[in-house]
């Protein structure tokens, strides 16, 4: 959530800076009801003014013994007012609430302006993309033929955009959540969390899916309790800092967790329908990291940088790029996009978002940290990003590194976790 401050003192200036990210900012309305708050607030004051000179007035006339029922019914009056002006006044509130709920963060400076993806731009890639002297296998080509991969199956036990995983890729798929859990813990000193994977409005609304992605989301119904299925780990790790005041000497929290993923995918129809792709449900290894305002870009490269290392220990050529005002995620100041090469469509697909939300997320969270210099609770940074999303490396494993007679070849990161074998067949 945006500084409230900015949308009183700021206003045009957000406005033109939200233009680049295709948001148009309701100026009108929310000045009308800038100037019912203010105005509400004037009365407000001066009738409790009015009420404290009436009090003092009774009190006066009480001591000279004089008549007082009718200040006391002004004094009564008065009364009436202000419950009707506080009353007002949380309506107002309450409008200019849903519509700061629905703003997006401001893009840091040095984020490219630009439409959508077409205007990201490219910061570095890594190796090169192999030569193949075979007819290149999809990932579901290379799946179904020996049963690995099903999705008829899937469909039948829950519908479409499920997929069952059996005998040797489904090994494969855990060594790589194993193995990306192993590598943030061990060498990039990430404190490892298991997380609920259902969680309540409170915490969708502290990292921003809710209200504008409520589509997105599985829900689900206990009695009266409503709650929904995490789309990312993000949510439940970011929230573990929710309505708290972190001291100094934790920061940076660097976390992970491995999870299941849920999304209702509402408004990807006709895209990537074929195979692991785009599904309801997937399973992610994610980074969020909690910092020092000052910190927090530091941290973003780095975190960046722990999920290009995973692509590296892989040897699945990749590239880093910038993403651009209109492609940028809705709680996001600044995103960086790892895309992995996929043979089969001979292109680069995105694997990992790593973002830095500055104190968006924190604002909506009351997530604070008590700072030492000044001795009072300051707004927290909060980053995410995937470290890496499991399902489609184990696309990028299958298609970069699939042999001519349909096996594919394990690579060297993961053999320790697939008991040593260097080939499923």
């Amino acid at each position: 959530m945006l500084d409230p401050a900015l949308l009183r003192g700021q206003l045009d200036s957000v406005a033109a800076q939200l233009a680049t990210r295709g948001f148009d900012l309701p100026r009108a309305r929310i000045e009308a009801l800038e100037a019912r708050r203010k105005a509400a607030q004037t009365q407000t004051q001066e009738l409790q003014n009015l009420r404290n000179t009436r009090s003092r007035a009774i009190g006066m006339a009480k001591g000279k013994g004089e008549d007082t029922s009718t200040l006391m019914a002004e004094v009564a009056g008065i009364g009436d007012q202000l419950k009707a002006n506080e009353q007002a006044l949380a309506d107002i509130q309450g409008e200019l609430s849903a519509i700061t709920l629905g703003i997006p963060n401001l893009a840091d400076a040095s984020v490219p302006h630009g439409a959508d993806e077409t205007g990201n731009k490219e910061i570095h890639a890594w190796g090169t993309p192999r030569n193949f002297d075979f007819a290149v296998k999809d990932h579901v080509e290379l799946g179904t033929r020996h049963g690995w991969l099903d999705g008829e199956v899937a469909a039948k036990l829950s519908g479409a955009r499920f997929t069952v995983l059996r005998g040797d890729l489904a090994r494969l798929h855990r060594a790589l959540a194993q193995f990306m859990l192993d590598l943030h813990t061990r060498e990039h000193g990430h404190l490892e969390c298991n997380v609920p994977v259902i969680v309540n409005a409170d915490s969708l609304y502290g990292t921003g899916q809710l209200p504008k992605f409520e589509e997105d989301m599985f829900a689900t119904q206990l009695g009266e309790q409503k709650r929904y299925l995490i789309s990312t780990s993000e949510i439940s790790l970011t929230n573990l800092v929710r309505d708290e005041i972190v001291d100094a000497e934790r920061l940076p929290m660097r976390l992970t967790a491995h999870s299941l993923c849920f999304r209702a995918e509402a408004g990807a129809a006709g895209r990537d329908t074929r195979g692991m792709i785009r599904q309801h449900q997937f399973e992610k290894v994610e980074l969020v990291t909690i910092s020092k305002p000052a910190e927090s870009w530091a941290e973003h490269e780095r975190m960046t940088r722990c999920a290009e290392v995973v692509l590296e220990k892989l040897e699945l050529p990749y590239r880093r790029m910038l993403l651009c005002t209109g492609d940028m995620g809705f709680c996001a100041a600044k995103t960086y996009d790892l895309e992995v090469w996929l043979p089969s469509q001979n292109t680069y697909r995105e694997i990992s978002s790593c973002s830095n939300c500055t104190d968006f997320q924190a604002r909506r969270m009351q997530a604070r940290w008590r700072n030492p210099e000044t001795g009072k609770p300051e707004l927290l940074h909060t980053l995410n990003g995937s470290g890496v999303a499991v399902g489609r490396a184990l696309i990028a494993v299958m298609e970069n590194c699939q042999n001519a007679d349909g096996s594919i070849s394990v690579p060297q990161a993961l053999r320790p976790y697939m008991g040593g074998v260097e080939r499923i067949v």
